[in-house]
């Protein structure tokens, strides 16, 4: 008869262990309702050995946020290949993945709160943001700082996409897929808006969207605008 010997982890191992058990917490609570004990009883080790790998709750709380933050990121990263509305909706598509299994965590790391409200936590989220702002210059084609109109547009719309996660986890009243297709014909809208009285954003986009399939969703838009005013 033999006996089981648990293999010890690493230090870094037994952080990236700690990281994912408090992740995987966030993903059915708020940061702010999940306790250490918690975390700990979760790892399968003692509370004052979680304080051993991380000097506090926060510092924990950090860690694991950042590494979420560093996968919602992620999400806005896509092959410049294919048509622009085809490539956004695959975004949005990853972006809800995210939202949908991180429900409470994404919720708090986005609206703030005691436990991701640090200047850390802040630096983390503005990261996000920044990066879903270069991702989508990338696929626009703009290399440098873009004009002043086509930046009020993707900012916006980033801002957009963030508070209507939010307002869905809410009761999830509208179906996912229906909202991922808003949200893409949402930048076709605000991008035309700001193209009227921006020719050099006129050309671009005209560049875009000559690429278009009949069957693409910035088409479907046009399509659903013309019959509205008919």
């Amino acid at each position: 008869m033999t006996t089981g010997v648990r293999r010890r982890m690493g230090v870094d191992e037994r952080r990236q262990q700690l990281i994912g058990v408090a992740l995987e917490l966030f993903s059915r609570r708020s940061p702010d309702d999940v306790s250490i004990d918690e975390i700990a009883s979760a790892a399968g080790i003692s509370r004052p050995l979680v304080y051993h790998y991380f000097p506090g709750k926060l510092s924990l709380y950090e860690a694991a946020l950042k590494r979420a933050a560093e996968d919602l990121a992620s999400r806005f990263d896509e092959p410049r290949e294919g048509p622009l509305g085809a490539r956004l909706l695959r975004v949005m598509g990853r972006f809800f993945d995210f939202v949908d299994d991180h429900g409470p965590g994404f919720s708090a790391l986005m609206r703030g709160g005691p436990a991701v409200g640090s200047s850390t936590t802040n630096a983390l989220i503005d990261s996000v943001r920044q990066a879903a702002y270069d991702q989508m210059l990338s696929h626009l084609g703009v290399v440098g700082q873009a004009p002043a109109r086509l930046e009020l547009v993707v900012r916006s719309w980033i801002s957009l996409v963030e508070s209507t996660a939010l307002i869905w986890l809410d009761g999830r009243r509208i179906p996912r897929t229906e909202l991922e297709v808003q949200l893409v014909h949402d930048f076709a809208a605000l991008a035309a808006v700001a193209a009227a009285r921006d020719e050099e954003l006129a050309a671009l986009l005209r560049g875009l969207l000559k690429d278009e399939p009949g069957d693409g969703p910035f088409t479907d838009l046009a399509a659903r605008l013309i019959a509205l005013a008919s």
